[in-house]
């Protein structure tokens, strides 16, 4: 795998998990820049959590994991000793956060720093356990052909083409010609690949209306397509 193969797997896998760790704790897009600030971890801005869940931030400044690192670090230890009390005063920070704050851990228990993200963000460090996808190279032709025959309805290509298309949110051309061609049966993803694309296909989903499946996440979706296959 090429460097533009790394770090597209690498923004891929960073995607899925901010949108994971969002969904898990019931999140809105302002608690943990609302923390940031707070906190005066850093400048953290709802739009690049966004961006980013999106895969549409390729270049995010250090700033950005240093106040994400931060803020799990912070969660970590509140966790442990009952710290949010620290927050009070911050009304709807505090709501959010007494749900839910759930941190980033890696295999030890401990939680993942800003180095430590920004190397999964560039696709070498994989993802913390919980989050690891697992998708092998052996079964991403027959993962590749349970998309295509779940996003297309079960119809043929030529029918659902334009719906599908209009719904799949990449601009670049070699990703959309890419895409089509999977759907149309032409070639297959590679793991690498399709680990990349699972964040654009729950966006993909959702405009087609599969919003229960979406809200489940990708670990929801590749067990869907593992036992379509």
């Amino acid at each position: 795998m090429g460097y533009r193969e790394q770090l597209e797997a690498g923004h891929g896998a960073f995607a899925a998990m901010l949108k994971a760790w969002h969904e898990r704790n019931g999140w809105s897009h302002r608690v943990l820049p609302a923390l940031s600030e707070q906190l005066d971890f850093g400048r953290l801005h709802s739009s690049q959590l966004s961006n980013l869940r999106n895969r549409k931030l390729a270049s995010p400044g250090p700033e950005v994991f240093l106040a994400l690192g931060s803020c799990n670090r912070w969660l970590a230890e509140a966790a442990a000793a009952d710290g949010l009390e620290t927050l009070e005063g911050q009304d709807e920070l505090l709501a959010a956060l007494k749900i839910s704050a759930l941190p980033l851990l890696d295999a030890t228990g401990a939680p993942l720093t800003a180095g430590e993200l920004l190397e999964i963000f560039i696709g070498l460090r994989p993802l913390p356990p919980g989050f690891d996808l697992r998708i092998s190279d052996e079964e991403a032709p027959a993962l590749s052909a349970a998309l295509a025959e779940l996003l297309s309805g079960g119809k043929p290509w030529r029918q659902c083409r334009e719906a599908v298309l209009e719904a799949y949110p990449a601009q670049k051309r070699q990703r959309r010609e890419r895409f089509a061609e999977v759907m149309a049966g032409l070639r297959d993803y590679g793991a690498a690949e399709f680990d990349s694309e699972l964040g654009d296909m729950l966006i993909t989903l959702e405009a087609l209306g599969m919003q229960e499946l979406v809200a489940s996440g990708p670990e929801a979706l590749l067990e869907r397509l593992r036992q379509g296959r």
